[in-house]
């Protein structure tokens, strides 16, 4: 009799440990199933900026064919609008002159048709954070041709050119906004699915863009990221 209550016992033991067993096995499937169920989303942050910097190059051209008079000139029309952009409000701290550009078509080659020999660019770079007073200057530049001097276009080289400094200040606010609009899309795919939205699984904050709102304000900048995450689906 001691053996058949040995083997009952013996039985009971397997029995018990083979329920165990299918339990942890159940639990670790479904474990594996809850895991393997990921909503991927993306989120999306945009604003619009001012910009708080402007680099304003102004070119102007003088030609002839004595030089030193040419540099005479050159001297005297920076100093005009030097003058002009000091009396409407800007610094000499945000005005530089950089030095004039010589071109000598008599030592080029490959030139015709020349009618002087010295053609002289100068340009003054003007640099400030008062975007919307040097905005004013540009319109109001006009003031310089009375005194008989031309502005000419600086072409892509000296181009105007505006920039947002605050960059920094704004990126965690709009990473927040960019999380919460994907956690939001993951809800409701949720509720879609009759599922909840579980942990996060893995995320990417995306890349930050800055550019023109559009072609005719570019001193306004849109400010964009997009957010991509992965979250977890639960029964």
């Amino acid at each position: 009799m001691d053996w058949k209550k040995g083997w009952i016992i013996e039985a009971g033991v397997i029995a018990i440990g083979l329920a165990v067993l299918g339990f942890c096995l159940k639990a670790g499937i479904d474990n594996y199933i809850d895991r393997g169920r990921v909503v991927s989303v993306k989120g999306l942050a945009e604003t619009e900026v001012a910009a708080d910097k402007v680099t304003w190059p102004i070119v102007f051209k003088e030609m002839g064919d004595d030089l030193p008079s040419l540099y005479n000139r050159v001297s005297n029309v920076t100093q005009s609008i030097k003058k002009f952009l000091i009396a409407n409000g800007l610094t000499e701290a945000e005005i530089s002159v950089n030095p004039p550009k010589v071109d000598d078509y008599a030592a080029n080659q490959y030139a015709s048709n020349i009618n002087y020999r010295y053609y002289i660019t100068g340009v003054i770079t003007v640099t400030s954070s008062k975007v919307e007073m040097v905005r004013t200057l540009m319109v109001k530049q006009s003031e310089l041709l009375q005194q008989g001097i031309a502005i000419v276009d600086g072409g892509y080289e000296n181009g105007v050119t505006y920039e947002y400094t605050k960059f920094n200040e704004l990126k965690p606010k709009m990473l927040e906004e960019a999380t919460q609009n994907a956690r939001k899309s993951a809800d409701e795919f949720a509720k879609n699915s009759d599922s909840t939205v579980g942990k996060i699984v893995s995320a990417n904050q995306g890349v930050f863009s800055i550019e023109n709102r559009d072609d005719n304000s570019p001193h306004i900048k849109k400010i964009r990221v997009v957010t991509s995450i992965d979250y977890q689906l639960n029964n």
